[in-house]
């Protein structure tokens, strides 16, 4: 926010940096192998078009962008502020910094336990790191030299495939493939209605469980990505007096928007996980008549 108060996108110092001594390497690689390999892609899928009319320019300043940077920047501030945030652990003297982690620990597991049910802790390490990588990503444009990563749809999009992937892993491996397949076909039917109904649910099921990357990505970018647009534009109303007092100002409602996207892609996470994944007694209690019942429903669909 800080940065696009000045009057636009300015490439963060560190980025430059790094380019000015990596940038070189880095492209040379890029136009031996990425760039024939994506115009060998391009086509294969008979598109008319080359690497650099999709994605830009390749040049030695740009080698590196500034999202891939900025978001390993933001997985290493992750593990040194959860190591600092540890300290000395003590039952008898925490820190407010251990009181702090222990807070946000105990918030996320108790989501956890809500939305997917007891059996569901063994997750929480995924679940956490989520929430505390997405959250660090988000707060890191509110400070001087830094740019939020998730404003940049390349970084949210693989966000949002790691969660789909994990999902989609838990159900499998807990469920089985058919099991796991069945669940997209909906509810028991009649026999004759199985025919009609079960394969267009089992299409629908696939479809939006296809297109949650997507839609948990656009989310995320789009949020963030308009929160720094707005604070943009209204930074440059009247300068020079906008843009040292409405950073400060809009400052509780960034830190604010930042939050509540990392609840939402957490939330909506752990909803996924719920979907697929069950109490051990109740795989006990359901395994056969639910494997019956997706064997008879995908050989339908």
């Amino acid at each position: 926010m800080f940065l696009l108060a000045e009057g636009g996108h300015h490439t963060p110092l560190i980025v430059e940096f790094i380019n000015h001594y990596l940038g070189e390497p880095v492209l040379k690689f890029e136009q031996t192998y990425t760039i024939p390999a994506w115009n060998r892609v391009f086509k294969t899928l008979g598109v008319n078009t080359t690497a650099e009319k999709v994605f830009g320019p390749y040049t030695a300043e740009t080698a590196i962008p500034w999202y891939t940077i900025m978001f390993v920047i933001a997985c290493i501030l992750t593990v040194i502020l959860i190591w600092i945030f540890k300290g000395k652990l003590s039952e008898d003297d925490p820190t407010p910094g251990q009181l702090t982690l222990e807070a946000g620990i105990l918030a996320i597991k108790d989501l956890v336990v809500n939305v997917i049910g007891e059996h569901g802790f063994k997750y929480f390490p995924v679940v956490a790191t989520f929430a505390t990588l997405v959250l660090i990503s988000n707060l890191m444009g509110l400070f001087p030299l830094f740019m939020s990563p998730t404003a940049h749809v390349s970084v949210t999009f693989a966000l949002g495939i790691s969660s789909f992937v994990y999902y989609n892993y838990v159900g499998i491996s807990e469920n089985g493939i058919v099991n796991h397949l069945a669940h997209f076909t909906g509810p028991r039917l009649p026999l004759v209605m199985m025919f009609i109904i079960t394969p267009l649910i089992f299409a629908i099921e696939l479809f939006s469980n296809m297109i949650r990357p997507a839609t948990l990505g656009i989310r995320l970018f789009a949020n963030m990505f308009a929160d720094e647009q707005i604070s943009s534009i209204i930074s440059g109303l009247f300068p020079p007096f906008t843009q040292f007092f409405v950073p400060i100002v809009l400052l509780p409602l960034a830190v604010f928007v930042a939050l509540v996207q990392t609840l939402v892609f957490t939330l909506l996470s752990m909803i996924y996980l719920s979907e697929v994944s069950h109490a051990p007694h109740e795989h006990g209690h359901h395994d056969d008549e639910h494997a019956e019942d997706a064997g008879e429903a995908l050989a339908h669909a």
